[in-house]
């Protein structure tokens, strides 16, 4: 038995695919030329090789690569594809809707724009994290540029129903956009089939490279245009300044390529995995309920919720046995609460305890079952210490 805590926490980070290290290493010592010049063979070897990995991405994607933009990252992606259209489009309207489910990098950018001159209506969520697709309806106007709905959220699993949002959007003429960064590499993602115009992702949620990310923008029916956020030297067709990172957007290359591979064997392994964790602790545990159990999730994610159990002192306890994740791993503080189960209107009494866990390709079932033990001897404790002399 490995001395190593079990890791439980995919849904923050992935440890890197050996075969997309073994793709980027000779990009830091042999090919090192720099894409954006063309004079030499270094350069256009470089260039050639950014395409290929555009071409990759684009592939698992189901679009073309004229149509994918790298990024840093999907908070950099987000950024670019919202605050680039409002730019690009806000003479036209400035009104966007979207939920306060939604990743805390969406919401920080909508609120930047609500600091100069959009307006936001935020759609309403029950317990489950499903929104109502008739208030969607009601909340378009004629000037709504944007609606701003994530693939399958980041800490519930809750995916929504995108083809039917995206038949909406298509039939009031609204763009759609939609952070996919939890979904990519564990299902399908095919953004045309959804009507989706501006789709955001990140490599290392998929087994790809730290600071590297990608951002599709249709160039089909609608065209869509962004305004820049990064100016420099012009890269990437005019829309994000500054040297591409060669070495990252191989890698990022080289793990979509794997996913589009790998995704009906992933995906069926994640869940029978999540499946087996959640039936087991059912069997041990009181007082214990899995958030979004009744809606279509990533099969991946895994929120549960311990009444009368503080999820901070929980996680603690259980490290470092345990590596799992009571929030975001993108909202930073200690103690920190869930934005997202807050907004789904969940009980305090459930919300205090919920605590994330994600599985991922090098999980087995042996740490499954050693993790419910964890969990059961844990909750065990903090209702002995808490308990009432």
């Amino acid at each position: 038995m490995s001395d190593r805590p079990i890791y439980l926490d995919y849904c923050s980070t992935t440890p890197t695919d050996r075969e997309v290290w073994k793709s980027i290493e000779p990009f830091f010592t042999e090919h090192f030329g720099n894409p954006s010049s063309s004079q030499h063979a270094y350069a256009r070897f470089a260039r050639a090789q950014l395409g290929v990995a555009a071409g990759q991405v684009a592939e698992l994607l189901s679009v073309q690569p004229s149509e994918i933009v790298f990024t840093s990252g999907a908070t950099e992606a987000i950024n670019f594809g919202i605050k680039g259209y409002f730019e690009s489009y806000k003479q036209r309207g400035k009104h966007i809707i979207s939920a306060k489910t939604e990743h805390k990098a969406v919401l920080d950018c909508l609120e930047y724009l609500e600091k100069n001159g959009a307006e936001i209506s935020w759609l309403d969520c029950d317990e489950n994290g499903e929104i109502e697709l008739n208030q969607l309806r009601d909340f378009i106007r004629t000037d709504t540029l944007m609606v701003c709905l994530m693939w399958g959220n980041n800490e519930t699993g809750a995916i929504h129903p995108l083809q039917k949002i995206g038949e909406i959007c298509a039939d009031y003429g609204v763009v759609f956009f939609s952070d996919a960064t939890q979904a990519i590499g564990k299902m399908p993602v095919a953004p045309k089939e959804s009507n989706i115009s501006i789709l955001a992702l990140s490599g290392h949620k998929f087994y790809g490279p730290k600071g590297m990310g990608a951002l599709y923008i249709s160039s089909g029916n609608p065209r869509i245009k962004l305004s820049p956020i990064i100016h420099g030297g012009g890269q990437q067709m005019g829309l994000r300044g500054g040297t591409v990172n060669l070495p990252g957007a191989v890698g990022l290359g080289k793990a979509a390529e794997l996913a589009r591979m790998r995704i009906p064997e992933e995906s069926s392994k994640s869940f029978n995995l999540r499946e087996h964790f959640e039936t087991g602790l059912k069997s041990k545990i009181e007082d214990l309920r899995v958030i979004s159990e009744p809606v279509n999730r990533l099969p991946h994610i895994s929120n549960v919720a311990f009444k009368g159990i503080s999820s901070t002192e929980l996680v603690e306890k259980m490290s470092p046995e345990l590596a799992v994740s009571n929030a975001s791993s993108c909202t930073t503080g200690k103690g920190r609460k869930s934005h997202v189960l807050k907004a789904m209107n969940l009980d305090a009494k459930w919300r205090d305890g919920a605590v994330r866990f994600s599985f991922g390709k090098y999980t087995t079932a042996d740490e499954v079952d050693r993790a419910v033990d964890i969990v059961t001897r844990s909750i065990d404790y903090l209702k002995s210490i808490n308990s009432p002399l």
